[in-house]
């Protein structure tokens, strides 16, 4: 199995790692046509206006939407959730708005106000789940086919909607890889 990291800013090297790490194979996609060869798709961390300037610029956007169209699993974290989200309050940026989900982006609050959680994920076993949220937005509003599966202070911060998973923090900065494990088997089952 391939699965893609969009690999144009941000932190794509340690889920490439991470994917690694769990038996996968990790493909760095830059280009269009790279993501014929894949089997899902990472969108990491990062600047969500940058990045979603460059998936424009690179013709990324279109691509992407197709593929997600054809069933392909997209994961998104942090930047990738603000980029997968049909409506971002108070911005206008480019993006793929292929989730039914609306985002306020840095709603934690600016780099001095990031921090770390422990939360429980049923998804993801009984163990607690440390979170790393950078500059982290949230999900202010979820479609009714968009299933929540972790709050952080009352905000939504993991969510699914068919073949797509997003989350507001950095599982690729921890030791645990049980998010990327539940997407490589969202990748399986796409």
């Amino acid at each position: 199995m391939k699965i893609g990291v969009l690999a144009l800013q941000g932190a794509f090297r340690e889920h490439c790692w991470m994917l690694e790490g769990c038996g996968v194979t990790a493909v760095e996609i830059r280009k269009p046509e790279e993501l014929d060869g894949v089997d899902g798709l990472i969108i990491p961390g990062g600047e969500s206006t940058t990045i979603g300037k460059l998936m424009m610029e690179w013709g990324l956007l279109d691509k992407i939407k197709l593929r997600v169209d054809q069933k392909m699993a997209v994961y998104g974290t942090c930047a990738g959730m603000i980029l997968l989200a049909k409506e971002i309050k108070d911005s206008n940026q480019p993006r793929l708005g292929i989730m039914d989900i609306v985002v306020r982006r840095n709603a934690f609050g600016r780099q001095r106000e990031s921090f770390e959680a422990d939360m429980t994920v049923p998804e993801f076993g009984a163990e607690s789940l440390k979170a790393v949220f950078i500059r982290a937005p949230y999900i202010e509003e979820a479609g009714k086919d968009v299933k929540v599966m972790a709050r952080v202070h009352n905000k939504i911060v993991i969510a699914r909607q068919n073949n797509i998973l997003v989350t507001a923090f950095h599982p690729e900065l921890t030791k645990d890889d049980r998010i990327h494990q539940y997407f490589i088997s969202m990748t399986k089952n796409a």
